[in-house]
């Protein structure tokens, strides 16, 4: 997502943006990467415009990509600065009717290649964790997703984990061990009670809220 007009021009016309790597623990294996506009740029506002090759890739501080802004809250997180080739235009756009919040999303080309709306780029699994997701924000608990695009660089499928005072609560689509498993067949209340009991038997959630200001 770019919620700033500066860090579009970063993107269109400097050819390369910064993508925070607490959000990105894995690395950045996307050989495409898109662009989601927030409110700053009006009429293009809530819709995926753009989208770029992946090219070289490094890991700095935000000071050190950023040094104009070498006070900002974050100048001394890594970010990946990914260099971007034959810059595009979606069209159409991908828009977002339903106002879904959106940081990162991974999906596949075919589906973006057709998409016209946010929700054409998940599969039913991604939909599905992200739907465990966003009841978790709601209650105030911050997990971590894991998308099925990624499994061929992971190894791991769709899933949400969350960091606990006594350990890690894991629930996905093909659970090992002591994980949870996500049934899509099941309601999502009921999948969701199970991993709320799941962490407070863990001691409870640990409070890190996710960086969303980048």
């Amino acid at each position: 997502m770019i919620n700033r007009v500066r860090d579009l021009h970063y993107a269109q016309d400097e050819h390369w943006y910064r993508l925070p790597q607490a959000r990105l623990p894995h690395g950045v294996h996307a050989e495409y990467i898109a662009f989601f506009l927030s409110r700053a740029f009006k009429e293009r506002n809530g819709a995926i415009h753009y989208f770029a090759t992946r090219g070289g890739v490094e890991l700095l501080y935000r000071r050190d990509i950023l040094p104009d802004e070498a006070d900002h809250k974050r100048a001394n997180d890594a970010y990946y600065k990914v260099t971007l080739q034959d810059w595009r235009e979606k069209n159409p756009p991908v828009l977002n009717p339903t106002h879904r919040p959106i940081s990162f999303i991974y999906t596949t080309w075919d589906r973006f290649v057709g998409a016209t709306s946010i929700v054409d780029l998940y599969s039913t699994a991604d939909y599905y964790v992200d739907r465990i997701y966003h009841a978790l924000r709601d209650r105030k608990i911050y997990a971590e997703r894991y998308w099925e695009a990624e499994r061929p660089a992971t190894q791991h499928a769709a899933g949400v984990r969350v960091l606990c005072d006594s350990g890690v609560v894991s629930a996905n689509i093909d659970p090992e061990g002591d994980d949870l498993g996500l049934d899509l067949e099941q309601p999502t209340d009921a999948i969701l009670q199970q991993i709320l009991q799941r962490i407070a038997n863990n001691g409870g959630p640990v409070a890190v809220a996710p960086p969303y200001d980048l």
